[in-house]
């Protein structure tokens, strides 16, 4: 990022004499409406941040924000820099601080990124064509359809971002999105009256109205540029001081629990018998000589319209055709043994085996084991060991994701008011919230590479094309 250490004459020039007094309130205006949200003081702020975060975001935010104010009479601290030490700095720096003098944050939604070397960004606000980003360090931690906070400046031919950015989740990008519109939609007096209020709370009560009145939008969008970090600093605060672990359930909303149920043979009763009144019935479908599926005779009912995003995650396994895995039976040596992931299942599951195998089993035993439980214990034993290079690993769990997403098409979600994503595109409304709903996953997914780089490597692009949504994927 071009940042802190290009631009090291101009930070210490800022970081004296009445600069560093001017920088000073234009901090204070970036952090204290965080202080008064959250009932934090500023210091208390960077330590529950931590310093190193808050230098690498929240300072620089603040001071290119600073950076394009201008104070009495018009001064401003780069105008100022160039014109007494301006000789000692590169041509091309000093046209890469002319562009950020003028420059202002925006929001951007991040697409194809090509680490150490590019990214695209589009402008949210005013939501055009993406631009392309040349850009090196950001690159190596931005995902797809990350939503960052940040300057674009063209230097020459090329554009790039300047050293402050903020990563957003995507409920913050969501909030901050309408506050800003809500803002736009208001009278032009009514959006210089916040101005005028927001400047003289930053600069005091000194400020004249006909200064306020000769603002231009750009001036009154730079006015507001601390409005990113107050909106990104909260929502960090909260997240820190309540982590938010997803829910996780099955389809039917059911808590994830593993259940695991053991029948014990009857005396007398056989393997074949037990095996004989299992494939009579549609309920169980063969999956070996020993083994079944238990599956949904019909569709689950569609999950909650209200169910939030990246709250909750599901979890699921279905057939080829599509059909719901409820569970897995196996025959045993003298048992007959049901899995299941939820404890709703495990009581349906053994009411209709203990109806259909009556006194062939006696009563069963059941093992319990949470989500919480089965990671621990997964990482206490590591991985088990496979005979597989990692492009074969790799091309197996992309198999297995091809083949999950290939019958989420067909089911309904939640965010998308019930419907089933193929469903769901027929109508323009509909179309951007599959939109919306294919972002979010291959978000999530991307951001998966520090567990799981098989995952995280996933190619969402035939999803796309599938859905017939090719032309707004940017």
């Amino acid at each position: 990022m071009a940042g802190k250490h290009i631009l090291d004459g101009l930070i210490k020039w800022s970081m004296r004499g009445v600069w560093a007094e001017r920088f000073e309130e234009i901090l204070a205006d970036h952090v204290l409406p965080a202080c008064d949200e959250t009932g934090l003081e500023m210091e208390d702020i960077v330590s529950v941040v931590g310093e190193d975060l808050f230098m690498s975001t929240v300072w620089p935010c603040a001071f290119e924000d600073f950076l394009t104010r201008e104070f009495d009479d018009g001064e401003n601290a780069i105008d100022d820099y160039v014109k007494r030490r301006g000789w000692k700095e590169t041509a091309s720096l000093r046209t890469y601080m002319a562009a950020l003098r003028h420059s202002t944050m925006r929001l951007y939604e991040v697409s194809d990124v090509v680490p150490g070397t590019s990214f695209r960004a589009r402008d949210l606000m005013r939501d055009g064509e993406p631009v392309l980003i040349s850009e090196r360090s950001a690159t190596r931690s931005l995902k797809p359809w990350d939503r960052i906070a940040a300057r674009v400046v063209q230097v020459g031919t090329t554009m790039q971002i300047g050293g402050g950015m903020l990563v957003f989740a995507p409920a913050t990008a969501d909030d901050l999105l309408e506050a800003w519109r809500a803002f736009a939609e208001l009278g032009e007096d009514e959006r210089r009256q916040i101005a005028k209020e927001a400047l003289k709370e930053t600069f005091g009560e000194d400020v004249e109205d006909e200064e306020i009145a000769a603002l231009s939008p750009t001036e009154m969008a730079r006015a507001s540029g601390s409005m990113f970090t107050t909106f990104w600093l909260i929502d960090v605060i909260e997240r820190i001081r309540a982590p938010e672990i997803p829910e996780l359930r099955n389809t039917e909303g059911d808590e994830l629990v593993l259940c695991v149920a053991h029948y014990p043979y009857a005396t007398g009763a056989t393997s074949k018998e037990i095996r004989a009144v299992l494939l009579a019935h549609d309920e169980f479908r063969a999956t070996g000589k020993t083994t079944w599926s238990w599956i949904a005779s019909e569709q689950p009912a569609a999950p909650s319209a209200g169910e939030q995003p990246g709250r909750t995650l599901k979890f699921e396994t279905w057939r080829d055709d599509g059909t719901l895995v409820l569970g897995d039976l196996k025959l045993e040596k003298k048992a007959v043994v049901l899995s299941v992931n939820s404890r709703e299942r495990c009581d349906r599951g053994c009411a209709l085996l203990s109806r259909l195998l009556g006194s062939r089993v006696g009563n069963p035993s059941i093992e319990t084991e949470t989500v919480e439980h089965m990671m621990a214990t997964c990482h206490a034993a590591e991985v088990r060991e496979v005979d597989l290079s990692e492009e074969e690993q790799t091309a197996l769990i992309h198999d297995q994701m091809d083949r999950h997403y290939r019958s989420v098409l067909d089911e309904p979600v939640g965010t998308l008011g019930g419907l089933t994503p193929r469903a769901a595109v027929k109508t323009d409304n509909g179309r951007r919230q599959v939109v919306e709903w294919l972002k979010m996953m291959e978000n999530m997914t991307a951001k998966s590479g520090d567990h799981n780089r098989a995952m995280a490597s996933y190619s969402f692009g035939w999803l796309w094309k599938e859905l017939g949504l090719d032309g707004m994927r940017r």
